[in-house]
């Protein structure tokens, strides 16, 4: 997912990632509204961890959101033929 496609979803992503880093408060995410390095700085920040430390969580992240975006075109017969 690119910047572009990440700050078009970002309602949708909120709850999302609340969940999967419950450390993020919501100034955290208006701060962050949908900037994927600021999200990746962020997560450093709140968790201590290092940049490519936290890159790596917030790509694995992104792919599973997108496998799960996948399945549910699947599920409902909504997925573009290629």
């Amino acid at each position: 997912m690119n910047s572009d496609q990440m700050e078009g979803k970002w309602k949708q992503m909120k709850g999302s990632l609340k969940t999967r880093w419950g450390k993020l408060t919501d100034d955290d995410l208006t701060v962050i509204e949908g900037q994927k390095d600021q999200l990746v700085g962020k997560i450093q920040e709140r968790y201590g961890v290092a940049k490519d430390e936290a890159q790596k969580q917030v790509d694995e992240w992104n792919r599973a959101g997108a496998s799960d975006a996948e399945t549910d075109a699947d599920l409902h017969g909504n997925r573009k033929a290629s």
